[in-house]
């Protein structure tokens, strides 16, 4: 049963369904759950498909490991030709050829007047080095499959980037080419509750956005979680037990959607070091990678994949733009998972209200957020009023004090949202201490905004708020429950 994706299942059958010759691109990050999608969509209609082989060594630094790998490819290709009912009788020698072989069986197979599904998985896998595939595909789009109204190819692939370079925004002889594409993001926590739901797994809203805080709303992630345990319990098995089943899921992750997968981590890495993430020149510094277009090219990557959001920092004069860290897997990998970090001896039931486990949920509770801005501005009733959003971080000085805001919202309206996000196990309360923190922020944030905008301070929290002398420093108090809705 497919949970969610009703808009990309309706516009599927649409696309299929048409008179139309379609070349369709679905992309999405690794284990968000395309191929799932297309099965359940399009089951029994596929007349051919083929998925490439994932890479095993991504060094390539001789001839002879590329023209093996091409090899592979092309004889793993030649078998789903078989597999489908080809009678070619050798593997092709080239893309060309390979492609040449496919339309041959698509002729020779399908009814002129039936629907021809033509379904390719993990493309990006195929192209090679110095393969050519691009050429070949080419070929056989432009000069056999785009002239035939019954064919549909739908093209998968789970490297973001290299969709959208290579066959999306392709320069060459697929340009403009790509009929529909459709990208697959992630769960949101309605989704991820009624995935849970599906497969009889109890959990509460809060343990669900804590679930969300480890694994994102990526489906192949929350599978694991087993009805007959606790959160903290599929916690330990999941991440910290002998044979945790996501323990090397890091690596691997990078290792299968990026040829530079070492540099990609590097960046993820510093990026993780600052809540608000950090500017290019900051992440050059940390790094010591060049300030180059090929930076350029691995920002947007990750920014396709829905690793890192970028924003422009509120009040910001220099008018840097910020690369922040937003997927939630990274961030709690890279905060108690990898290498020393691994709690080997501590069950997650027993440290999870340690002073570092408790920060970590403050801050992931602002990524959920993050994740979420379309519900926060539904509860504020401005989903059709255009915004911005952003965060800000000033550095106290001699002169000023510095101050951190969890979310701005400048709205279209005169209206800005000061967003506090507080992950409680129950009603939240406003002391003094934390009254004077909430005034100080808006002194500072008036003196950045036009003189005719209010500010508005929003509470986004789990339960609510607790009503003493301070409540009333909120204008708008959003819990959890708004961050379920669609």
């Amino acid at each position: 049963m497919i949970i969610g994706r009703e808009y990309e299942v309706r516009k599927l059958n649409e696309y299929y369904n048409s008179k139309s010759a379609e070349l369709i691109a679905l992309y999405g990050r690794r284990r968000v759950g395309k191929t799932f999608l297309i099965d359940e969509v399009f089951e029994n209609r596929i007349n051919f498909r083929h998925s490439g082989l994932s890479p095993v060594d991504e060094s390539e630094k001789t001839e002879r490991k590329r023209q093996s790998r091409m090899k592979d490819q092309l004889e793993h290709f030649y078998r789903s030709l078989v597999e489908y009912g080809s009678k070619a009788s050798k593997t092709p020698k080239s893309w060309l050829e390979a492609f040449y072989m496919l339309e041959d069986l698509l002729s020779e197979k399908c009814d002129k007047d039936s629907r021809i599904l033509v379904f390719i998985d993990e493309i990006q896998w195929l192209d090679t080095p110095r393969a050519k595939f691009m050429t070949g595909f080419e070929a056989f789009w432009n000069g056999w499959a785009c002239h035939r109204k019954n064919v549909c190819v739908i093209v998968c692939g789970s490297s973001s980037s290299w969709i959208l370079n290579n066959v999306i925004n392709n320069h060459g002889g697929l340009y403009n080419r790509v009929t529909h594409e459709i990208k697959l993001s992630p769960f949101s926590l309605n989704e991820c509750e009624r995935f849970f739901e599906s497969r009889e797994v109890v959990m509460s809203k809060y343990d669900i956005i804590q679930s969300y805080m480890m694994v994102g709303g990526i489906p192949y992630y929350l599978r694991y979680f087993e009805k007959e345990y606790s959160l903290p319990q599929n916690i330990d098995r999941i991440f910290f037990a002998e044979n945790a089943i996501l323990r090397d899921e890091y690596d691997r992750l990078f290792s299968s959607l990026f040829v530079n997968a070492e540099t990609i981590k590097n960046i993820v890495g510093a990026l993780f070091t600052k809540r608000r993430g950090l500017s290019r020149k900051e992440l050059t510094e940390l790094t010591g990678i060049t300030d180059s277009g090929e930076l350029s090219k691995q920002l947007k990557a990750l920014k396709s994949g829905d690793f890192i959001i970028d924003y422009d920092s509120f009040g910001n004069d220099k008018g840097e733009t910020f690369y922040k860290l937003i997927d939630p897997f990274c961030i709690f990998y890279l905060e108690f998972v990898r290498g020393e970090k691994r709690r080997k001896k501590q069950n997650w039931v027993n440290i999870e209200d340690a002073p570092d486990v408790r920060t970590w949920k403050g801050y992931a509770f602002e990524n959920v957020c993050w994740n979420h801005r379309k519900q926060i501005k539904n509860a504020l009733q401005i989903g059709g009023v255009s915004t911005t959003e952003s965060l800000w971080s000033k550095r106290g000085t001699k002169e000023s004090q510095g101050t951190q805001i969890d979310m701005i919202i400048v709205r279209k309206d005169n209206v800005i949202n000061m967003c506090e996000m507080k992950f409680y196990s129950d009603d939240f309360e406003v002391e003094l201490d934390y009254h004077k923190t909430l005034e100080k922020r808006k002194k500072l944030l008036h003196e950045k905004i036009p003189k005719k905008a209010v500010i508005h301070s929003t509470l986004v929290t789990t339960y609510g708020l607790v009503r003493n002398g301070y409540h009333s420093d909120f204008v708008n108090i959003i819990t959890m429950d708004a961050l379920f809705k669609e």
